[in-house]
């Protein structure tokens, strides 16, 4: 059983659900990024989803599209992230990490050769945005062989053969794009969203996490209830782009927010 898995069951079995952020690697600055994942684990957070920088984020709103600039500005490559990770795991083999961005920089640095080093760098997961499973053949195989899983998207839109198609393509978890739009949209409909997931459920055991729209304490509680993870990204993302130049401040921010979610999720049980 992945890392991924054996968590997701662990806390199933609590009757909890899981608390996933998202950063952006190496925004504001690459020296931040472990300090970060570690103060989010302190906090109480059960995975986290690494973002790669990439110049051209159409699935992601203003705010994860400038944390990428910010990156880029220091040049966070994919295997800057890698080694990011590999940095994260020398004291903690516990916290699952997945890392979340587009297909080009996979192709640049060859499907066979990223997995590989994604499982030595202690990679969980990969979650390709722009690739839809029709296409995935070939960075299936080789993320399969080396232990890693892929994560997939569905939105509110996805249609009943899509949902087969993809469940069928997905391990580890599946993240449910919980609003049609880009990442740090609004207007979270949680009674929408339990429907989605209960139909996404009907096709498959993965557990099913939910992002965009997730800003509060309140929100992720509501939103712990009707699925197996919360996904908490733009506004960890706006707090570092508010104190670009403060880490203690940008850790201090994020850990305080996350732990108020953690302890509003663990009131619904």
């Amino acid at each position: 059983m992945s890392r991924i898995s054996s968590t997701l069951e662990n806390l199933k079995q609590q009757g909890k659900s899981a608390l996933i952020p998202y950063v952006t690697a190496g925004d504001s600055d690459p020296g931040l990024t472990v300090p970060l994942m570690h103060s989010m684990v302190k906090a109480g957070v059960d995975a986290i989803e690494l973002g790669v920088p990439f110049s051209d984020p159409m699935a992601d709103g203003p705010t994860i599209q400038l944390a990428c600039e910010r990156a880029l500005k220091h040049n966070t490559s994919l295997h800057d992230v890698l080694d990011m990770v590999k940095e994260f795991r020398q004291t903690d083999d516990k916290t699952p990490v997945i890392l979340m961005g587009y297909l080009n920089p996979l192709e640049a640095m060859g499907y066979e050769a990223f997995a590989v080093a994604a499982k030595e760098s202690g990679v969980d997961g990969m979650l390709t945005v722009d690739l839809p499973p029709e296409e995935a053949h070939d960075l299936l195989s080789a993320l399969k062989a080396n232990d890693v899983d892929a994560v997939f998207l569905l939105s509110p839109t996805t249609r009943q053969h899509r949902i087969k198609r993809i469940v069928e393509a997905g391990s580890g978890y599946l993240y449910y794009v919980s609003l049609k739009g880009v990442t740090g949209s609004n207007k979270l409909d949680v009674a929408d969203v339990e429907s989605h997931v209960k139909n996404i459920k009907e096709y498959t055991d993965l557990p099913v996490g939910v992002g965009f729209g997730i800003k509060d304490a309140e929100t992720a509680a509501a939103v712990a209830k009707v699925s197996d993870a919360v996904i908490v990204g733009s506004v960890l993302v706006k707090m570092i782009e508010e104190n670009p130049d403060d880490d203690d401040i940008i850790i201090t921010k994020t850990s305080e927010l996350l732990a108020d979610m953690r302890q509003a999720m663990d009131k619904t049980l």
